[in-house]
């Protein structure tokens, strides 16, 4: 499925991987986030951390009207604050789709699938 914006040129249909993509690489450039887990860990039966290819697994778009809703499942660093690090991605993903793909997010709900310890460098 793709979402479907028309503009005054024409339709312009953006696929779901595509802005799975930029979703996951704005929501994984946020400190604390250490990656992308599956939204169906379950079903998928991956407890592991999404790579680039995989990001359409972690997030899912809907299109309501001229704007989308995105989910975005990640995992987050032990010992950061979840809210902070929640509002951070929110903003950065907004913010990505405007200025990359010319999409306005609706709503950007965070959903946190785990929390791992980091080794200390």
């Amino acid at each position: 499925m793709a979402v479907k914006i028309q503009t005054a040129s024409g339709l312009i249909e953006i696929s779901n991987e595509v802005i799975a993509t930029v979703v996951g690489g704005a929501a994984t450039d946020v400190f604390g986030i250490v990656g992308m887990a599956s939204k169906n860990q379950i079903k998928d039966n991956i407890n592991e951390i999404l790579r680039k290819e995989n990001y359409s697994r972690g997030v899912v778009v809907r299109q309501e009207e001229n704007e989308i809703a995105v989910d975005v499942y990640t995992i987050i660093s032990y010992g950061t604050k979840i809210s902070e690090v929640s509002r951070n991605i929110q903003e950065k993903v907004k913010y990505n789709l405007e200025s990359m793909l010319g999409i306005t997010a609706n709503s950007v709900n965070v959903f946190v699938q785990g929390v791992r310890v980091l080794p200390e460098d």
